[in-house]
């Protein structure tokens, strides 16, 4: 399946024990590039807090550099992201990076942010990590 993930379902993904490989591996993962500095930034900020060891932080970020995401960064995926902000009444477009590509590609969203799915959901299909098939 051909998924638009956020940072909160890669994230998940990547720090759980049995790692990025069975969703990797059963899915097409999309995702806007910002997707790489966000889960740095909290892999970072969890260690630096002391909520995940370094070396879960390091495994889980060698797992995202050698995952097969397709990132996209075109400006007129931006454009579409103040679109989408500005139908929600969100000041950042943050989050509508993410819901703009699941509505270019016709591709559900893979999140953990309920607050997210429950804002979206008419605009694009929304899936959480139950939902998401697994090679296991």
């Amino acid at each position: 399946m051909r998924l638009v993930l956020d940072a909160s379902a890669a994230l998940y993904e990547l720090v759980s024990p049995t790692g990025w490989t069975p969703v990797e591996a059963a899915n097409d993962l999309l995702a806007p590039v910002r997707i790489l500095s966000e889960i740095t930034s909290v892999l970072s900020e969890t260690t630096w807090r002391g909520e995940i060891s370094r070396e879960l932080a390091d495994v889980a970020f060698f797992r995202l550099r050698d995952s097969n995401i397709e990132t996209s960064s075109d400006f007129g995926l931006y454009e579409d992201a103040r679109q989408v902000a500005a139908l929600r009444g969100w000041a950042k477009t943050n989050d509508a990076e993410y819901v703009a590509l699941a509505m270019r590609e016709s591709a559900p969203l893979f999140t953990r942010d309920a607050r997210l799915a429950r804002g979206v959901a008419d605009l694009v299909a929304v899936l959480g990590p139950d939902d998401v098939a697994r090679s296991d």
